[in-house]
């Protein structure tokens, strides 16, 4: 055998044992990990994607036969993709869209405050409602930066949701009390955005 064949050999052993190691490692760290509960997750941060990944979460969630809600707080008229998408699930997907618009559209606080309670109302029948597995409240937290909603209110329902149901709640500005209370935050950021390079909203990437 040559110096090379050699060579080769002892890194693919070095690399097999190593990564032995680390199945070992992860293994033991899969297994110390026993709790099964509903968790709150929250998307949040500057970048794009915080209701895309909520939505392609709905998507493994209904793969597993699940049931899911959604509650939009903000989107209004906007017609979406992934709206029509996962409506072709029929009754395993109970989607409201209550919003009417962003508060720069809208340029009506009370307007604003009312469609925001009607969705907060909403959403607590969803969580109640012991078929819902999996529940998206989609731009709550902008609702919540705008002061819409009371934040000691939603803190509370959010805690006291009953222990099966998994929450994804999305938008940017996430308050300080929610991100206290989730089990798992994600903040994306906004390395890059074609947005700023004057490229448009365009269906398929956007809505």
């Amino acid at each position: 055998m040559s110096e090379n064949s050699n060579g080769a050999a002892d890194e693919a052993e070095r690399h097999k044992s190593k990564m032995a190691k680390r199945k070992a490692v992860q293994d033991a760290e899969v297994a110390a990990k026993t709790i099964e509960k509903g968790v709150l997750l929250v998307h949040t941060g500057p970048g794009k994607g915080k209701s895309t990944a909520a939505f392609g979460l709905a998507l493994r969630a209904l793969g597993h036969g699940w049931r899911i809600g959604v509650v939009q707080f903000i989107k209004g008229a906007w017609h979406t993709g992934e709206r029509d998408a996962l409506q072709r699930f029929g009754d395993q997907v109970s989607w409201h869209t209550m919003g009417e618009g962003f508060t720069w559209e809208t340029q009506d606080k009370a307007r604003d405050i009312a469609a925001a309670t009607r969705a907060f109302a909403k959403a607590r029948e969803l969580m109640d409602d012991p078929s819902i597995r999996l529940l998206i409240l989609d731009e709550l937290n902008i609702a919540l930066r705008y002061d819409y909603l009371p934040l000691d209110e939603v803190i509370d329902v959010l805690r006291n949701r009953r222990n099966d149901l998994h929450v994804v709640v999305t938008g940017r500005n996430a308050k300080p009390e929610l991100v206290a209370i989730a089990d798992g935050v994600t903040e994306m950021g906004a390395t890059k955005h074609h947005f700023a390079a004057g490229i448009k909203a365009q269906e398929g990437i956007e809505f």
